[in-house]
């Protein structure tokens, strides 16, 4: 059977609905009832509400152990997506007990229990730019000396734990995703970014970032899982957007205003030194709220290859404005 963390998020749901629709057995992983429920309108988006009944639940958060152990239960391959998202200083502790110590957690069991294979989902917030270089790729290494968020280096220190469970004889496949953009799940990240722009979103900032479909990022997964390649990461970026664009093409799809004001460097630097109220995009996800680090990602510009796994395996990107275009269908 396939255990799959972080079933109630975004990918996760996706990702499950996936496997179903194979006939795989799937095991997920949920906190309270409450937190099936993203899960359940995804399914419900892709008209395949049955399918959801077929998803075996067992309750466990990735933190404690015990409940993990019962959990993983007659499991021989894992999708480990369960994360903590968040740019607030407030959240550092709970980010890394979440992101990172979860993540030791999932692996140590996996050795355990002699998992076959285990796929976990990073994130492009991992990456740094090599001296000279103008795109990042899967050997833009960290750089310990670069100014990093908390989430950054709660989600670097889960890749060091899944690195560490290589090292002792697990097959293991990291991807890191850009911007991710799916349907479903709309009250948070990029699925509160499209709410925001069919109201009358009216500002853009000037950097750029990496996006990608969440069935690219699943279809990569389930690929990558089925392949014979091990100890490796993929870095999953469609296209390379400017804000600007991104938000444009979002307008247009909805069938909406486009934003018109620029919102400059000096502005967001004054912004989040007084905790404005303006919606902005942060680093490797959409977030509400501005502060040091998303006031930094809303203004810079980095680029990303993503196409080392269209070079490893059969996969193909969606191209992104039919992403853009699904994903405005089905908003309510």
């Amino acid at each position: 059977m396939i255990l799959v963390t972080g079933g109630t998020g975004l990918v996760g749901a996706h990702l499950i609905y996936k496997l179903c629709k194979e006939n795989q057995k799937v095991v997920a992983l949920y906190r309270n009832a409450n937190t099936q429920q993203t899960t359940k309108e995804i399914f419900d988006l892709y008209s395949a509400t049955s399918l959801f009944d077929n998803i075996i639940w067992r309750q466990a958060d990735i933190t404690d152990i015990p409940a993990l152990e019962i959990a993983f239960k007659d499991i021989t391959h894992v999708y480990h997506a369960a994360a903590m998202v968040s740019f607030s200083p407030k959240d550092s502790e709970k980010l890394r007990k979440i992101n990172i110590e979860g993540t030791s957690n999932i692996v140590n069991l996996c050795i355990a229990n002699k998992i076959k294979k285990l796929c976990y989902v990073s994130s492009i917030a991992t990456l740094s730019k090599k001296p000279g270089a103008s795109i990042m790729d899967e050997d833009s290494e960290w750089n310990v000396e670069g100014d990093h968020s908390d989430y950054s280096l709660s989600k670097f220190g889960g890749e060091m734990e899944v690195w560490r469970g290589s090292q002792e004889n697990l097959e293991m496949v990291i991807v890191n995703p850009g911007v991710i953009f799916g349907f479903g799940a709309w009250k948070v990240n990029t699925g509160k970014l499209f709410h925001k722009i069919k109201k009358g979103f009216k500002f853009y900032t000037t950097g750029v970032t990496g996006v990608v479909d969440v069935n690219d990022v699943t279809n990569a997964m389930i690929t990558l899982m089925n392949s014979n390649i091990k100890n490796e990461r993929f870095v999953l970026v469609n296209e390379n957007y400017s804000f600007k664009d991104l938000f444009t093409l979002i307008a247009k799809k909805l069938g909406v205003k486009p934003p018109k004001h620029k919102i400059g460097k000096g502005i967001t630097e004054v912004v989040w030194r007084i905790n404005s109220f303006f919606s902005v995009i942060s680093f490797g996800y959409l977030q509400i709220g501005l502060n040091k680090y998303s006031a930094k990602a809303a203004q810079k510009k980095r680029f990303y290859d993503g196409s080392k796994i269209k070079k490893s395996v059969d996969f193909n990107y969606t191209p992104f404005d039919m992403t853009i275009e699904k994903i405005a269908s089905k908003l309510s």
